[in-house]
């Protein structure tokens, strides 16, 4: 029997980051399946994406339930899935519903799906101003919908133990319907070369530049103390508001042309830079709200043969092998990372990049989709009916 499956995700490319990732290859790995039909809604900005075989975009959500229901409630789908918590919604409407976690997804929803529609004559011209205006509002009322939709849904994916744990701390009734099926990584990072090894170490750090838990700048201050003892080379790829603060940072601290930000880059740039790079650092935080899930980068440094040094904290623990693809401070602060680092300049610390890959081999994205087809066909489908 072909299931048709309709996912729909507020994050999804051209835009860059873990759910859009995560969205993107789990499409992809799923249209390659004979027997299901992919249809992806997504926003507009998709429009001009080339759809992967086996796969319809549609660029029409709105993220915002009273303008995306009317427009998917007569779309032909047998199972929805909801890439991210925000659009649980679709559970309350009693249609078969798998949704995945991310945990911030939850924590602190984003996109405000439970925001009005305000489709009536006059409110039309208001709606971003009372959207913006009235935010704690729509927080507290998506998160109200979260409470009530999640224990509904017909499974709960989550994208590693912690972030299950965490989901059930806060909806247990959630226990009998969550699995963790983990995320996954693009098989073109196993095809990085690797370039000869440079007389100079590479540093890479790739992350959004918006959140300081990310802990960038305590990179910055770590490899300020180590400046006069090794040499060493820091790229940082990855954009956002805290960009300009950090980069003052770098030059403040002395480290002049030793550190370069990159911005945003495409593709087969990212792929260059994992393939010189020696060693992938981040040590992310956990802060109110917010938290590494689990951490795609990681897999994408491990695939390409590169170690990472992560925080042994949230999902990062969990898509790090400790002694195979990298290596772990307990706590992020300037001094641990200052030594974790120096270690690895000194040449303490060597890892193998086949033993990185052989690890990040074991996350991929044709075994995720695997868990969501089990999902999708141990739910009862409704007939569709136009």
């Amino acid at each position: 029997m072909t299931l048709r499956i309709g996912l729909v995700t507020s994050e999804f490319p051209p835009d860059h980051g873990g759910v859009e990732t995560y969205a993107w290859q789990l499409a992809k790995a799923l249209g390659q399946r004979p027997d299901m039909q992919i249809t992806v809604y997504a926003p507009p900005n998709s429009a001009g994406i080339a759809a992967p075989p086996g796969i319809t975009i549609k660029p029409v959500l709105k993220s915002c339930m009273g303008l995306d229901w009317p427009r998917l409630r007569d779309e032909p789908i047998d199972v929805w899935h909801a890439m991210s918590a925000c659009h649980a919604w679709i559970a309350e409407k009693s249609r078969p519903t798998v949704v995945s976690v991310h945990g911030n997804d939850f924590l602190a929803p984003y996109p405000l799906t439970m925001r009005p529609a305000l489709t009536l004559p006059g409110l039309h011209a208001l709606r971003p101003l009372l959207w913006r205006r009235l935010r704690p509002i729509w927080q507290r009322a998506t998160h109200k919908m979260l409470a009530r939709a999640l224990p509904r849904a017909t499974a709960i994916l989550a994208n590693s133990r912690y972030t299950a744990e965490v989901l059930l701390k806060r909806h247990p009734a959630c226990k009998d319907k969550t699995h963790v099926a983990w995320a996954g990584v693009d098989p073109a990072f196993f095809g990085v070369s690797r370039e000869p090894r440079n007389k100079v170490p590479q540093l890479l750090t790739v992350s959004r530049l918006s959140e300081p838990r990310k802990n960038v700048d305590l990179v910055l201050h770590a490899l300020a103390g180590l400046k006069d003892r090794f040499e060493f080379e820091y790229t940082v790829a990855g954009e956002g508001g805290l960009r300009p603060e950090l980069e003052r940072l770098a030059d403040s601290l002395g480290l002049g042309e030793r550190v370069r930000f990159v911005g945003r880059v495409s593709d087969s740039v990212l792929r260059n830079l994992y393939g010189s790079a020696d060693l992938f650092a981040l040590t992310a935080s956990i802060v109110p709200g917010s938290h590494e899930g689990f951490g795609i980068v990681y897999l994408e440094a491990a695939a390409s043969g590169v170690p990472s040094l992560a925080a042994r904290l949230a999902g990062a623990a969990e898509a790090v092998a400790e002694g195979r693809s990298g290596f772990f401070v307990d706590t992020p602060d300037v001094a641990s990372i200052r030594e974790a680092l120096a270690r690895f300049l000194a040449g303490e610390i060597r890892f193998n990049a086949d033993v990185c890959r052989d690890f990040a081999h074991g996350f991929g994205w044709k075994r995720i989709a695997d868990v969501c087809e089990n999902a999708y066909r141990n739910v009862p489908v409704r007939e569709f009916r136009p």
